[in-house]
């Protein structure tokens, strides 16, 4: 070779040794993957978590809050209440219905008092002339207040004398709301006894009222299936004085019994005998076909606690008598 060939020769050489110092010792002649893209394999690899976290269908608020998951939520607003009912024991239960702006003496006057002060605060102000009026209208309402929680107390210790006696007891039950509602739960809690809540979510109604039993306190989305459980168990019904609401509680029941859906005959008391008859003219729906003696005869009217728990227990043996006798026949 001549001395270009041996120059050629070492820089070929010197070339060689350089790539091998900057590629890294152990770079195999033909290898497909370079060591600078392994490592970057690498580092994403290791970036990546152990596992991926998922959320179970039944645990996924946003679907269970979504329209599609409707169907889901209404039967848990059935079965919920079914059980929590059963585990508590609770068969029998006196629903009690009535007008939520109902006061006892002392709140009422002190409303009073706080409405008559904002007219004379500001005279020109029609809402506050129209509030007042419509609470004066309303001082009737205390003795009917009265009478539906001493009702629901005297219920409450006669049935827990029948638990003594080894019968089933009754409970009383209500929307869970303010106003009569309130007075039939507290009578119940002053005769040391437990009752039931039905509520629902309104705008204008924060939560169930203190008197409730917490463990017997729900609140429903749906309006039918709270109606539905406020009828199933239903062995009686208590009605105080109320405005479209009440009224819708109580021509549903009613109807419930005409049509053979509850087939008993249950007590339906109406708190307020001149309240009643002044609002809806039975007689008249018998005299226009509408409805039979029979149905008309069926609503009892009371204006005393004594007076209505005389009829209601009358009517709750009755129906007890009822069963067995059926029972018997069978």
């Amino acid at each position: 070779y001549g001395l270009s060939d041996y120059i050629g020769i070492q820089c070929c050489l010197f070339i060689g040794a350089m790539t091998e110092i900057a590629d890294g010792p152990g770079q195999k002649e033909g290898s497909d993957v370079p060591d600078a893209k392994r490592r970057r394999e690498d580092n994403y690899a290791a970036a990546l978590p152990s596992s991926v976290n998922t959320v179970k269908a039944y645990k996924n608020s946003e679907f269970l809050g979504s329209g599609a998951a409707r169907l889901i939520r209404v039967m848990c607003e059935f079965e919920e209440t079914g059980a929590r009912l059963d585990a508590q024991g609770v068969e029998n239960v006196v629903m009690f219905f009535g007008s939520a702006r109902a006061k006892p003496k002392a709140e009422y006057e002190a409303a009073l008092r706080a409405a008559e002060a904002a007219v004379e605060a500001a005279p020109v102000d029609s809402r506050a002339a129209v509030a007042l009026r419509r609470l004066q209208k309303q001082a009737f309402l205390i003795p009917m207040f009265d009478a539906v929680r001493e009702l629901a107390k005297k219920l409450t210790l006669w049935s827990a004398e029948r638990v003594a006696m080894g019968k089933p007891p009754f409970y009383v039950g209500t929307g869970g709301g303010p106003g009569m509602m309130a007075a039939a739960n507290h009578g119940a809690a002053l005769a040391g006894g437990k009752s039931l809540g039905l509520g629902i979510s309104l705008p204008f109604e924060d939560g169930l009222n203190p008197w409730v039993t917490p463990s017997l306190g729900f609140e429903f989305h749906y309006f039918f299936t709270r109606k539905f459980w406020m009828s199933y168990k239903m062995m009686a019904l208590v009605i105080a004085p109320g405005g479209l609401g009440t009224c819708d509680e109580l021509f549903e029941i009613i109807t419930l019994m005409q049509t053979g859906k509850i087939p008993r005959k249950l007590p339906i008391i109406l708190i307020g005998k001149k309240f009643w008859n002044d609002c809806i003219n039975w007689t008249a729906f018998v005299e226009y076909g509408m409805i039979s003696e029979e149905d008309a005869s069926q609503l009892i009217f009371a204006d005393s606690a004594d007076e209505a728990f005389a009829h209601l227990t009358a009517g709750l043996e009755r129906i007890e008598a009822d069963d067995v006798s059926s029972q018997q026949t069978v």
